[in-house]
C-alpha cells in the first residue's frame, strides 16, 4: 500500500507538468516553480538546522565502536571511540565520505536450530556509496548549464565520467550507477520481507522520485530532442535573477525540472535531511572523554526538595496508625 501510494504520487508529479507544459505557461513551470522550490528549501533547511543547533547537549553521548580512552597502558580506539578533537574529525570524515558505520554493519538471521547467524551487509554499503557519489557527480556536472563559460573542473569531471565512451552522446558512468543503485535500494525494500515490513511511504517516495529524475534525465539525453542551448539560457537566467524562457525547450525538460523542484521542496522535511543533520549529530560529532572530564549540566537550577525527615514529621500520626516503620518517635509527656 505504501509503495503503491508513493508510485501514484510520483506519477502524479510527472503528469502535472507534462499536461501543464503542453498547454503552455512555460514561464510558470520554468521560472515560478524553481524559485518557489528554492525559497521553500532555504527556509526549511535553515529552520531545521537552527532547531537542531539550539538543542542543548551538556553530556558526551557518542556511539562507541571500540575501547574508550582510560589508562595509558590500555590501547584505545582513536577513530571508533575518539577522545580528542582530531580523532572526532577523523571519525566524521570517514562517516561522511566512506559510510564507515554502514560498512561495519552486520545483518542477523534466525536459522534452523534455532540459532542466530550474522552476515555481512557490504552490498548495502556499496549500493549506498555508489548512489550518493553518483548523485554528487551528476549534481556537479549540471553546473555547466548555470555558468558560462563552463568551468575547467566541470569539464574534467565530465571527461572522467565519460571515460568509457560508447558512441554519441557520451555515456556517463554515473547515469548507470545511479539507476542501478536506486534499483538495488528499492528492490531491497520490496523483496526483503523484513525490510518491507518496516518500510513506509517516506522510504519509498524519495527513491521513486530520484529514479524518476534520473530516468527523465536519461530520456532527454539519449532519446528525446531537447534544446540544450535553450536549457542553458534558462539556467543562466535563473541564476542571474534575469530569467528568460526560450521557445522549443520541450515538455520533457519541464517534467524533469518539476521533479527536481519537488525533491528540493521535499528534502528539508524528510529523512533526506541527514544531508545536514549528520554534522550536528551528538552521537558522532563529540569526543568521548567522559573518563577524562566531568560534564556538569549547566542548566541545572535550584529545586526546593521535601526531605524524608520533613515528610515523616508531616505525616507522623498517619504513618504510625498504618503501622509503617518510623525513623523517630514523636516525644510525648510522660504520665506523672
Amino acid at each position: 500500500m505504501t509503495f503503491g501510494f508513493s508510485l501514484f504520487v510520483v506519477a502524479l508529479l510527472i503528469a502535472i507538468p507534462a499536461l501543464g507544459a503542453a498547454a503552455g505557461g512555460h514561464a510558470f513551470w520554468g521560472v515560478v516553480i524553481p524559485y518557489a522550490a528554492l525559497a521553500i528549501f532555504l527556509a526549511g533547511f535553515t529552520a531545521r538546522i537552527l532547531g537542531w543547533a539550539r538543542v542543548p547537549v551538556p553530556f558526551r553521548i557518542p556511539t562507541a565502536g571500540g575501547q574508550q580512552k582510560s589508562l595509558d597502558w590500555i590501547k584505545s580506539s582513536r577513530l571508533d571511540n575518539p577522545h580528542s578533537a582530531w580523532g572526532t574529525i577523523g571519525r566524521m570524515a570517514l562517516e561522511i565520505l566512506c559510510f564507515r558505520s554502514l560498512f561495519r554493519n552486520t545483518r542477523v538471521e534466525l536459522r534452523e536450530g534455532p540459532k542466530l547467524a550474522y552476515g555481512s551487509s557490504k552490498w548495502l554499503w556499496a549500493a549506498a556509496l555508489a548512489f550518493h557519489y553518483a548523485f554528487l557527480v551528476v549534481f556537479l556536472r549540471h553546473f555547466k548549464y548555470f555558468v558560462e563559460p563552463t568551468p575547467a573542473w566541470v569539464t574534467a569531471i565530465q571527461g572522467l565520467d565519460g571515460f568509457f565512451q560508447v558512441g554519441l552522446p557520451v555515456l556517463y558512468v554515473t547515469d548507470a550507477l545511479l539507476l542501478g543503485a536506486v534499483a538495488f535500494l528499492l528492490g531491497r525494500r520490496l523483496l526483503d520481507a523484513r525490510v518491507r515490513y518496516i518500510s513506509h511511504a517516506a522510504d519509498y517516495f524519495p527513491l521513486l522520485l530520484i529514479a524518476a529524475i534520473a530516468v527523465t534525465g536519461v530520456l532527454m539525453r539519449y532519446f528525446f530532442k531537447v534544446d540544450l542551448l535553450g536549457v542553458k539560457q534558462l539556467a543562466v537566467g535563473l541564476l542571474s535573477l534575469q530569467p528568460v524562457v526560450p521557445e522549443g525547450v520541450g515538455a520533457m525538460f519541464f517534467v524533469h525540472l518539476f521533479l527536481v523542484s519537488s525533491l528540493i521542496v521535499y528534502l528539508p522535511f524528510s529523512k533526506l535531511m541527514h544531508l545536514g543533520g549528520v554534522f550536528l549529530s551528538p552521537t558522532r560529532n563529540l569526543p568521548n572523554d567522559n573518563r577524562m572530564r566531568r560534564h556538569v549540566n549547566p542548566w541545572n537550577y535550584p529545586v526546593k526538595v521535601h526531605t524524608y525527615e520533613e515528610y515523616e514529621e508531616e505525616f507522623h500520626e498517619v504513618m504510625k496508625a498504618a503501622g509503617l516503620p518510623l525513623d523517630k518517635e514523636k516525644s510525648c509527656p510522660k504520665a506523672s
